[in-house]
């Protein structure tokens, strides 16, 4: 399998996909080529925005902040689920007036009606994700609620699963006020590996890498990837992932479907 996915790599496009503002379609979401902006509080950088099969709105965004600095004051949302994703520093993160320090590759999710809010809590820039995700079917606040409501994930505090191509961590598996089934788990692979078989699912699933260089799979072709990077894959759309790195490479992945 791993040949076969090396030839087609040898024939492929690495063509950047281009942000779209109404429909998002499955491909690679670029750091590099995101719009960058400057404001008062922060550094932010436009990642994707738009709507897919089961989501009305899907918004990703980072922020870079200063120590001790906010990019804004605590807030709410009202029919809206925020995931936050530190990628660099020391994040003061509070939900619901319940506050932790999370590093590099911990994760929070703020469920609607829940106040929340980060402050640079380190000595050095902290950079992080912000996911914002609205189904497309009514919101079920009865089922976050028994779900466990707002979470928040240290690094540190993840279950690590060593698998023969390297290391599964999973962070939650659940429904949500917005989704029947809300996954997110890490995976860090192995150099030369292929995550595992070209294959279709009809979750909607998003890949962020964290570290490392990747060939993507999607519909017959390979993306070129690297740190920082997002991969959207659309329902019933083929994909694989092949770590083509110099090193094990990170990433997250997300499935979610009403």
């Amino acid at each position: 399998m791993k040949k076969l996915l090396l030839s087609i790599l040898i024939l492929s496009s690495t063509t950047i996909f281009s942000q779209k503002k109404d429909t998002l379609k499955s491909g690679v979401y670029s750091w590099s080529a995101a719009t960058v902006t400057k404001e008062e509080t922060r550094e932010r950088r436009e990642m994707m925005e738009g709507s897919t099969l089961d989501l009305g709105y899907f918004e990703i965004h980072t922020s870079t902040i200063d120590p001790g600095k906010a990019p804004h004051p605590p807030h709410t949302h009202g029919d809206t689920e925020e995931i936050i994703i530190v990628r660099t520093g020391q994040l003061k993160v509070t939900i619901a007036g319940h506050s932790k320090i999370l590093g590099p590759g911990s994760v929070a999710l703020a469920v609607p009606g829940d106040e929340h809010g980060v402050e640079n809590a380190g000595t050095t820039q902290s950079t992080y994700y912000i996911l914002k995700m609205k189904s497309k079917t009514p919101m079920n606040m009865d089922r976050a609620k028994k779900a466990g409501g707002s979470i928040m994930v240290n690094w540190d505090d993840m279950v690590v699963d060593k698998t023969g191509k390297g290391v599964h961590r999973s962070i939650f598996d659940r429904a949500s006020s917005q989704f029947g089934k809300l996954e997110m788990h890490e995976t860090t692979l192995n150099k030369g590996e292929v995550s595992h078989d070209p294959h279709t699912h009809r979750a909607e699933e998003l890949i962020i890498l964290k570290k490392g260089e990747v060939q993507m799979l999607i519909g017959g072709k390979f993306y070129r990837g690297v740190t920082g990077d997002l991969f959207l894959l659309n329902s019933n759309v083929q994909h694989g992932l092949i770590n083509t790195g110099g090193e094990p490479c990170e990433y997250f992945a997300f499935q979610w479907q009403n």
